[in-house]
């Protein structure tokens, strides 16, 4: 892939499933997902995940991730997300959500990946 533009890649996969609320387990999904950014951006893309935004919206209200608002913000701030995204990098594991966004993505005609080596690469720019 070459002298294309950066695709914006929704990196999906568990965040609170499996966790049963716990905090811990919640941080050491979103480090799982976290870990799969530095991949995508050194293929020459952008890495996004829908908990970089959804989260601070959370506290923003005063909620957090286990509060019942949760689901009426976690899961449409991916749908929004997608509205802008170019791919979808879905990560192993059970998760509603995640699930939700490959379906979304493939409604858009969104290419759907399962592991990064499978996301093109772009040729580095040369800057003037």
């Amino acid at each position: 892939m070459t002298d294309t533009k950066p695709m914006l890649i929704l990196i999906a996969g568990p965040y609170r499933s499996g966790t049963d609320g716990d905090p811990q387990a919640m941080a050491a999904n979103l480090a799982r997902l976290e870990a799969a950014a530095w991949p995508v951006f050194a293929a020459g893309h952008i890495p996004m995940i829908g908990e970089w935004v959804a989260l601070p919206v959370l506290r923003s209200a005063g909620a957090g991730p286990t509060d019942p608002l949760a689901d009426q913000v976690l899961y449409p701030t991916a749908e929004r997300l997608l509205a802008h995204c170019d791919a979808v990098l879905r990560l192993p594991g059970d998760s509603t959500g995640a699930d939700q966004d490959v379906a979304t993505a493939r409604l858009r005609g969104l290419p759907v990946y399962h592991d990064v080596n499978e996301i093109p690469r772009r040729t580095p720019q040369e800057t003037a």
